[in-house]
């Protein structure tokens, strides 16, 4: 049997040997790279439709559930999602060697940030094939070298992901062991690497709030996390409510099974009777739950019109629930002031909107509402790398150190002081005279 622990040491050794190299590529060589992978994505579209394949019949033979399956699938569609990815990131701007500011001290020393890469990143993620992609084609953009870590449900896609990825890397001369993958599925090999400090520059978790706390608790290297996504809607009294009614739908039925899919409904009390009628029997037509607290079930249950909802006093847990599924609570509220308090009580940090056509309003809550992304008459479905046209993201960040919201191609450098001198000296104290002559 092989070691697991030299096995963990093996791949982070293969990747930090890389980093000196990695720093020194042009980016013109990165671009190549990643536009190499795309085409080789493209010609290999049946190949990895029958690894996945595999996956799909395991994930079903272990009572996967739909969302996951679903997660876990790849088609035409995403295949060609990847193949974007991989073109807009090599698109972006390289951010590595920027220098962002520059300034002349009193002495004459010029002080300036230069953007350089994190340096080995170790992403542990579930389910979802895509990630290999995105997570590798960010890193090698951005030059960092990358651990991937999928869950055994998705090992036979990702495998056939990372070595269509090494082919491009062969054939254009970037160094193929800075993208590494543990094609192994004890869960032993993550906690060795998670105890890597020193070696492992951070670890980014994505997946279930079970995987990250777990990550986050055993980890001595830094880990850039988010916990869960519960997402809000706060639909205020001065709304359009066309839009809110599409806005709603969307960030709920569109598709539920994502961090950014809206959990809480919160609805001025002044629109039960206009608004939330009419909102309740859209989702309810969608097959959505509802969990309503007293006022809204109360509208529910007393027009026959809507007795085809599936509709339930909410709990208190309720409100705290990353769904993941066509399940939305609802709360009633009196104020933007009560709903930015309820916001701030039940919401993760996440994603978080208003639908109002009132300005004021608008920016108090976007200056008050502290989550990662917050949004004035838009779906909460936009919080994604790609929507925000970054190319792709590694995870999105609910954390306040170093990144926040979705983090792509700048979030994986950081900037380190560059000085240029002439001879300075603190406080002029150099070699005494008598003992240069």
């Amino acid at each position: 049997m092989v070691d697991l622990k030299s096995y963990a040491e093996e791949k982070v050794e293969g990747a930090r040997s890389t980093l000196r190299k990695l720093i020194s590529l042009n980016t013109e060589v990165k671009n190549k790279t990643l536009l190499k992978a795309a085409e080789l994505l493209d010609a290999n579209r049946d190949f990895l439709k029958e690894e996945n394949a595999k996956d799909i019949e395991y994930g079903k033979s272990q009572g996967l559930s739909s969302a996951l399956i679903d997660r876990l699938l790849l088609n035409d569609k995403r295949i060609d999602s990847m193949i974007k990815v991989l073109k807009d990131v090599a698109s972006l701007p390289d951010p590595v060697g920027e220098i962002t500011r520059m300034w002349t001290l009193p002495n004459g020393l010029q002080v300036g940030r230069m953007r350089v890469p994190l340096g080995l990143i170790f992403i542990i993620y579930e389910a979802r094939p895509n990630v290999t992609i995105e997570a590798a084609s960010l890193c090698m953009k951005s030059s960092n070298a990358v651990l991937l870590r999928g869950g055994k449900e998705a090992i036979n896609s990702n495998r056939a992901l990372v070595e269509i990825i090494h082919r491009a890397c062969r054939e254009t001369g970037f160094p193929e062991e800075a993208v590494q993958f543990i094609d192994r599925p004890e869960r032993e090999i993550v906690w060795e690497i998670l105890k890597m400090e020193g070696k492992v520059d951070v670890a980014i978790p994505r997946g279930g709030e079970s995987l990250i706390r777990a990550v986050a608790e055993n980890a001595r290297v830094p880990v850039i996390k988010h916990y869960k996504g519960v997402c809000n809607i706060y639909v205020d009294e001065e709304a359009d409510l066309t839009k809110a009614y599409h806005i709603v739908y969307n960030a709920k039925v569109q598709r539920p099974s994502v961090c950014n899919a809206v959990e809480n409904l919160v609805i001025h009390r002044s629109l039960l009777n206009t608004f939330w009628p009419k909102m309740a029997d859209i989702l309810g037509r969608a097959g959505v739950e509802l969990r309503c607290d007293e006022e809204s079930l109360q509208v529910i249950k007393s027009r026959p019109e809507l007795s085809h909802i599936k509709a339930v006093p909410a709990t208190e847990e309720d409100y705290y629930e990353e769904f993941l599924d066509l399940i939305l609570a609802v709360k009633t509220v009196g104020s933007l002031d009560e709903a930015i308090e309820f916001i701030e009580k039940y919401g993760s940090k996440h994603s978080d909107a208003i639908i109002t056509e009132n300005y004021t309003k608008a920016m108090k809550f976007i200056k008050e509402v502290d989550s990662a992304a917050v949004y004035v008459n838009a779906s909460t479905r936009f919080t994604d790398g790609n929507e925000f046209g970054l190319g792709a993201e590694m995870g999105i960040s609910t954390d306040k150190i170093h990144a926040r919201g979705p983090m792509a191609l700048e979030e994986l450098t950081i900037q380190k002081f560059i000085i240029f001198g002439n001879g300075q000296l603190r406080e002029n104290v150099g070699v005494p005279p008598q003992w240069m002559q």
